[in-house]
């Protein structure tokens, strides 16, 4: 399996030059994916350096580098300051998280990520974990299953698409993605289907991973995992991830508020460099799954 068919990495040029990256330094790949990025960061690095990369996607491990100064962690980027710890690792010049779902994830219709295949409801990217997308739409109260497509699917009518589920399920349980689709099919107007059931399996999506509060987590290492004048570098793709990291670098804490010290001084680990990015008209000619990225960078201080 190629880069090129997993997984395209976005923003590639603007990920390298974000990261800043010091020839002997030590970084970190939270979302391996194809290698894409990891290939490139390798480039940069002599034989001192060293990169540490996470992906709990079993399916990533075939894209590993045989690289000795690259090393791969089977783990959620939740648990970095952890593993990195075995690894007798404190800190890092620099962290990359191209966050989200790989090409390969979408394209792989039996992962059930897709809304193009008719597949079994999973969307688990660690396929190991319990809870899927199955156990979501057919046992979720609809007190929770409302919560979900408000706050992850960001449905404004978010209650009619609750009952359209609960409704079909009660007359059988709704096991692949079509069916799914099909119990939802008076909720989504042809012009803005796509838009709608797209949503609709990231709120899903989200909460079977749990994504926002693995990137909560994450965040909040990055305060003592990246040593001063370290570089960050964050890809998103919807707002919901989009918001978490702008607040975390404006204050190093996931509410966006800044706090002082002892002396009325704000409290600050991070300094914002440059604006926010999005990928040029060039390259969503060649990926057109780029075109909801954004990327975030900053320094520690």
């Amino acid at each position: 399996m190629t880069i090129n068919t997993y997984h395209i990495p976005v923003m590639l040029k603007e990920s390298i030059e974000g990261l800043a990256i010091k020839a002997s330094g030590v970084y970190v790949d939270a979302t391996f994916g194809g290698g894409g990025h990891s290939r490139e960061i390798l480039k940069h690095l002599n034989e001192e350096g060293r990169l540490f990369v996470f992906d709990q996607d079993i399916d990533a491990q075939n894209n590993v580098i045989d690289d000795p100064r690259l090393t791969f962690i089977a783990s959620n980027f939740a648990f970095a300051t952890n593993f990195l710890k075995l690894y007798g690792i404190d800190k890092v010049d620099g962290v990359l998280a191209d966050l989200g779902v790989s090409s390969h994830q979408f394209d792989f219709g039996a992962r059930g990520f897709s809304i193009r295949f008719d597949a079994p409801l999973d969307m688990r990217m660690d396929q190991t974990s319990e809870l899927t997308a199955h156990q979501v739409v057919n046992s979720y109260s609809a007190e929770a299953l409302t919560k979900l497509l408000y706050a992850y699917a960001e449905l404004s009518n978010a209650p009619q698409w609750t009952e359209a589920i609960i409704s079909r399920r009660k007359k059988a349980e709704i096991n692949t993605t079509f069916e799914l689709i099909d119990a939802v099919a008076h909720l989504t107007p042809e012009s803005k289907k796509s838009k709608l059931l797209a949503q609709l399996f990231q709120g899903i999506r989200v909460e079977v991973n749990q994504e926002l509060a693995s990137l909560e987590s994450f965040l909040l290492q990055l305060n003592n995992l990246i040593d001063t004048k370290g570089r960050l570098v964050v890809i998103s793709y919807h707002s919901l991830e989009d918001r978490l990291v702008k607040r975390f670098i404006r204050s190093g804490h996931i509410d966006g508020q800044i706090r002082k010290d002892f002396y009325g001084n704000p409290d600050l680990y991070f300094k914002r460099i440059g604006r926010m990015l999005r990928p040029t008209s060039s390259e969503l000619e060649q990926n057109n799954r780029a075109r909801s990225a954004k990327m975030r960078i900053a320094e520690k201080v």
